[in-house]
């Protein structure tokens, strides 16, 4: 495996945009979430990359899909989150609908990167 190299992993760059979408989505919620759900769906959000990167670190291939799984849970609970966002009516539901595909298609990459380590190992 080799380690200090996520920034040039896709998934990673992705994650990283991911992020600043998240926050510009989330800061048109309603002030009284501010350290309510956006907190929750900003730091979850935030997670992902920060898990790519720290497994990426590991030093085994075991260690990082580890990481890579707990990115992956941080994606569902952003996709959670912004699903309640869209039942409690805090933005336009299209526009969170796109945001959730986004999630899901890195979702899909962290899979990817995953299947890949386990047929290297």
């Amino acid at each position: 495996m080799n380690t200090h190299k996520f920034r040039k992993l896709t998934v990673w760059q992705r994650s990283i945009q991911f992020v600043s979408l998240v926050y510009k989505i989330t800061s048109k919620f309603p002030q009284e979430e501010k350290y309510g759900l956006v907190d929750q769906i900003r730091r979850a959000a935030v997670s992902i990359c920060l898990n790519i990167a720290e497994g990426s670190g590991s030093g085994s291939d075991p260690e990082f899909m580890r990481f890579l799984r707990m990115a992956q849970r941080s994606a569902y609970e952003v996709i959670a989150g912004l699903e309640i966002a869209i039942s409690l009516e805090m933005a336009d539901e299209k526009t969170i609908n796109a945001v959730i595909s986004e999630v899901d298609q890195i979702s899909a990459m962290l899979s990817g990167l995953i299947k890949s380590l386990k047929a290297d190992s």
